[in-house]
């Protein structure tokens, strides 16, 4: 009655209206008012499936489907597989109660297809394809590559549609401040404190929406896109054609290196300030182009950390300070992997890369209090456990000087003494406080670093008397993902991390990647299942609908809280987008705020996602004023080449 009430009074406000007119608002009605009227929606992987991979998409409607079936149907409409839809997996929302499994792992012909629903209430999915792994995930790992090439900073850019001049040139002779007292939102009184020195802090990627810098980020990124390249050549070295990442890693590590000072063992951490003062601008308070800042308003002193860029030296002090651990061990980490990496074809640089990461490991403060040293301020990332990443560094220094003979003048030379700084902070974080707390992300390397220690004893032909088994390490892999299992079967569409926290879209790559690696260890296929789930969810089989990596799929972010995209972009999916940029994805914090020059979008304000939210919390809003949801970032994005690839290969090329 009341839907009926509603519909009344909107015809009769419109009788004045020409015809067309009341049947087009007729339409809008109807749509923003399908749950109560009745509908059902599918969703897929919109970027595809593998031919030999599980194939699940899924249904969710506003009420029951009892009794209904659904069939896939080839680009021609021929229908290819028919099966009667299932018993209903849970409820998602009060306005979809019903979501429903509809698996059809035997379509394996490679084509383009749609899965109809018949049924109490009828649903067409968006068109996805079947192919091999290889054609399905390829064009989402070159755009992987195109994001990380759109978020260079400095000279050294690569022009493209978004990106027109070179941005923050003054980078290049950069004054080192010390790290100021802030707040918790990053609030300081008074102007800087200059240290005195000057360093050339250009170079980099820009670490998110805005134009920051920090070796907190940095570190995860390359070092993972680093063993891409190691371990994936195919995919991500000189064996692709058209996602080969070396460049791209070694852009990286040059600006990691500008960062550390191995002459004097000083480190610095952050590039520009997010949050400044009534007498100081600073980087999120403006929405412009990079190349707008070296000379922004003609640099008044308003503005003097827009025009010249402050960088900060680490806070436990200068030359031979400790370093937080986190940092140290990421660090020590990349620079072993690139030593491993250019040990024959640039070996001046790859000693300089192994020399830093001995000194940067042995600096590393084991006994940290407080918080640790991630960016100023540290709510910008709130990183709490450490021992994961010293683990993840010994390991990687192990493999280093596994390889061969190594250069001289090192402090250690002998690869079992890192092999064994890695078991012993391996069994640290095993009984820690922190233990399969999380998975793969930014805040926990152990998805990955477990993964490579476990083939790092191999190699040693398991020594005994070490803090760490093979076995301890399979089971801590192991323990992480049951617990992501368990999670996916309180969630109706089956994902391995809840959508109502923060970074979503990284704990998903992430699972995918410790997915393979636990049945690469085992030989066996036990969360394959899960892994290609999980990445379809990220893709578009979700509540929203959307695919969370940009360019990827049908229906991907058009309104990023990012402001080359946002000024440079097209707004409505079509060419230019910021193609790969992994958005934070859904969870339950609500953010909003227009920065003057940030263009509106959607251009009318209208949310057409509300309608999908859970009764758990989770939202997902794509529009630039949501960067909880819909900013992408450089950690954000790293796991998702090593989940491509290893969905492509299907197993690395080797233990280094």
């Amino acid at each position: 009655m009341g839907q009926q009430q509603t519909l009344a009074s909107f015809v009769a406000f419109h009788t004045s209206l020409p015809l067309h007119k009341i049947i087009s608002s007729l339409m809008l009605l109807a749509l923003l008012s399908l749950p109560a009227w009745g509908s059902a929606l599918v969703r897929v992987n919109q970027v595809g499936y593998p031919a030999t991979a599980s194939k699940r998409a899924y249904l969710m409607a506003s009420a029951s489907e009892a009794g209904a079936s659904f069939s896939v149907k080839n680009s021609s409409g021929t229908i290819v597989y028919t099966a009667n839809i299932g018993a209903a997996l849970g409820s998602w929302s009060s306005s979809y109660p019903d979501v429903y499994a509809l698996d059809f792992d035997s379509v394996s012909t490679a084509g383009t297809y749609t899965i109809a629903v018949s049924g109490p209430l009828a649903a067409t999915s968006p068109s996805f394809k079947i192919d091999s792994a290889a054609n399905v995930y390829s064009g989402a790992l070159t755009n992987t590559l195109l994001f990380y090439e759109n978020e260079r900073d400095g000279p050294n850019f690569i022009p493209s549609a978004l990106r027109t001049a070179a941005g923050h040139l003054n980078d290049q002779s950069a004054s080192v401040y010390l790290t100021p007292s802030m707040n918790s939102n990053g609030r300081f009184s008074g102007s800087l404190t200059p240290t005195g020195a000057v360093i050339d802090a250009s170079g980099g990627w820009w670490d998110a929406g805005d134009y920051m810098k920090f070796v907190q980020t940095h570190s995860y990124t390359v070092a993972e896109m680093l063993i891409g390249v190691r371990d994936f050549p195919n995919q991500m070295g000189a064996g692709s054609t058209t996602s080969n990442f070396a460049a791209e890693a070694k852009f990286g590590l040059d600006w990691l290196q500008k960062m550390w000072a191995d002459s004097s063992k000083t480190l610095y951490y952050q590039v520009a300030i997010g949050n400044g003062n009534a007498k100081a601008i600073s980087d999120h308070d403006i929405w412009r182009l990079p190349q707008a800042d070296d000379n922004y308003q003609g640099c008044p002193s308003l503005y003097r950390y827009i025009c010249h860029r402050p960088v900060f030296i680490n806070t436990a002090g200068g030359a031979g300070a400790s370093i937080s651990p986190n940092l140290a061990g990421r660090l020590s980490a990349t620079f072993a992997v690139c030593y491993e990496l250019y040990r024959v074809s640039n070996p001046a640089y790859a000693n300089q890369c192994l020399l830093s990461a001995e000194h940067i490991f042995d600096l590393a403060n084991t006994n940290p209090s407080g918080n640790l040293l991630t960016a100023a301020p540290f709510s910008f990332y709130p990183e709490t456990e450490w021992r994961d990443d010293l683990e993840f560094g010994a390991t990687e220094l192990y493999f280093a000087l596994s390889d061969a003979t190594p250069p001289g003048g090192l402090p250690h030379s002998d690869p079992n003494y890192y092999l064994t700084q890695a078991a012993t902070w391996a069994n640290a974080y095993i009984t820690g406080p922190n233990d399969a707390a999380d998975t793969l992300n930014l805040y926990d390397v152990t998805g990955l670093a477990h993964f490579e220690l476990y083939r790092a004893l191999g190699k040693a032909g398991n020594p005994s008397g070490l803090a760490t088994t093979q076995a301890a390490l399979l089971a801590d892999l192991k323990k992480q993902l049951d617990k992501a299992v368990t999670q996916s079967g309180t969630d109706p569409f089956g994902f391995g991390f809840t959508w109502a926290a923060f970074d979503t879209t990284s704990h998903g790559e992430g699972l995918v990647v410790m997915a393979h690696e636990y049945d690469n260890l085992t030989n066996s296929t036990a969360y394959a299942n899960y892994g290609d789930r999980w990445l379809g969810n990220i893709l578009g089989s979700n509540a929203w609908g959307q695919s969370l990596l940009v360019g990827n799929g049908s229906s991907f972010p058009d309104c990023m809280q990012h402001q080359v995209a946002n000024l440079a972009g097209s707004l409505n999916g079509a060419p230019p987008v910021l193609a790969g940029a992994a958005v934070e994805g859904p969870n339950k914090t609500k953010s909003s705020g227009l920065v003057s020059g940030m263009i509106t979008c959607p251009a009318n304000g209208v949310d057409t996602f509300a309608q999908f939210s859970g009764s758990n919390g989770a939202f997902y809003q794509d529009n630039v004023q949501s960067w909880s949801t819909n900013e992408p970032a450089i950690d954000l994005t790293a796991s998702s080449f090593l989940a491509f690839s290893w969905t492509m290969a299907g197993a690395p090329a080797g233990i280094p």
